[in-house]
């Protein structure tokens, strides 16, 4: 018996969000070799980590009009197979002016398929009739975990980041292709207008979008900086550092996969104020750490007191007012900027502190997530609105695709195009 087509899309935007994150942990375990192999200083590696964001940035609002022009399917296929080839491209460049330009453009590739992969997982999770993308991001955490487990082997075994970075980019470019066979294909009908390019976040969504920069910011932190803080500030070597963020990955990844069962269980307050407190502890010890091991015991409580808070941030946005999609838009807009400028502002702390004070301000963000746990509270009856990570909300500040509540009869967000439902 044939799986139906929505099984099937889940299956296959799953595999997605995996080959996602597997590009995105490889890259990240070797920031240490480009700040190395480019001689640079804690600020101005902090000064390239800003570029990706400024790509992102640029190019983001731009990916309502690709999946407008060449539907789902081909959208999720294209854009992905260029974020797998980008994260090849900085470790070639020969000069740090050129890597700054790649990153840029390894940024852009990175948010536009974040854009497409987190359309299409909203529409499956309608079609499925249940929530799934807090599955569907903590996969993505699974396939950062095993791509930096790559990473960490290839340090370990002195392999240099420009062929490895190469090898892996090609193993993920061919897996992205049957990943993406199963996709439901929308197309927009001949008169569809094309989408918004920007939604204007409303008032309602600043305060629940506070309570989510914090955990943003943590990871940002944790995943730009841990390789560079375990090997300089600890004392590790360059396969311990490596191992940081295989750690903080490694947590994280479980706390999504069972962040939901936590949540029923405890409820949505509760489960961020101990969030919150986890958090700060492990940002605490990682800024404390006499040693890599503890420090990397810090980044490992990072990741499991930071895993759920956003998921439960955009449920909360989608039940905070008449307009859900708006306040998910709005929160969209601070949380994925939080993650954007974070590496840059960790790195300038580090710079004119140190690396230690940076961490330091982590926990104190962290910690103002347990003091306002209140505004992520079930205010209202009606429709729950199911969470997105920091790389979710990308959809959302582009265009409001995916985030229009459900007018009565429960038509799809994607009901213009000519797709029947499943």
């Amino acid at each position: 018996m044939q799986p139906s087509p929505v099984r099937r899309a889940r299956r296959s935007t799953s595999a997605v969000f995996a080959v996602h994150g597997a590009a995105a942990g490889a890259f990240a375990t070797r920031i240490p070799w480009l700040h190395e192999h480019h001689g640079l200083s804690t600020g101005q590696l902090g000064i390239l980590l800003a570029f990706p964001a400024i790509g992102a940035a640029l190019a983001m609002p731009l990916a309502g009009g690709v999946l407008h022009r060449f539907g789902a399917r081909a959208s999720v296929r294209g854009l992905l197979t260029l974020w797998c080839l980008a994260i090849a491209l900085p470790a070639l460049a020969p000069h740090p002016a050129a890597v700054a330009l790649l990153l840029a453009v390894f940024g852009a590739t990175a948010g536009m398929a974040d854009v497409v992969m987190n359309a299409q997982g909203v529409e499956v999770e309608q079609r499925h009739g249940r929530s799934i993308m807090s599955g569907l991001h903590g996969l993505w955490s699974v396939g950062t975990l095993v791509g930096s487990a790559g990473g960490v082997l290839a340090v370990h075994l002195g392999i240099d980041a420009r062929p490895h970075l190469l090898v892996t980019a090609l193993v993920l470019v061919a897996l992205a292709q049957p990943a993406c066979r199963g996709l439901l294909d929308i197309r927009p009908t001949p008169d569809e207008e094309p989408p918004p390019r920007f939604s204007r976040p409303p008032r309602s969504a600043v305060l629940i979008g506070a309570v989510a920069m914090g955990a943003v910011l943590a990871e940002g932190a944790s995943m730009d900086w841990s390789g560079v803080y375990l090997r300089d500030v600890a004392g590790g070597t360059e396969t311990l550092a490596a191992v940081s963020y295989t750690a903080f990955a490694c947590t994280m990844a479980a706390a999504r996969l069972c962040g939901d069962a936590v949540v029923r269980r405890f409820g949505a307050v509760r489960t961020v104020r101990a969030s919150g407190a986890l958090a700060t502890v492990g940002a605490a010890t990682v800024a404390l750490a006499p040693g890599p091991a503890v420090g990397i015991t810090g980044f490992a409580l990072v990741g499991v007191g930071i895993a759920v808070v956003v998921p439960l941030a955009f449920a909360a946005a989608g039940r905070s007012g008449p307009r859900p999609g708006q306040a998910i838009a709005g929160v969209a807009t601070i949380t994925y900027t939080t993650g954007l400028v974070a590496p840059t502002l960790i790195g300038m702390i580090g710079q004119l502190g140190s690396l230690r004070m940076s961490f330091v301000f982590v926990a104190v963000t962290t910690l103002l997530m347990v003091l306002g746990a209140g505004v992520l509270g079930d205010r209202r009856g009606g429709r729950r609105v199911a969470g997105a990570t920091g790389a979710a909300s990308a959809a959302a500040v582009a265009t409001d695709w995916g985030t229009r509540r459900l007018p009565e009869g429960g038509k799809s967000v994607w009901a213009e195009f000519a797709l029947p439902a499943a």
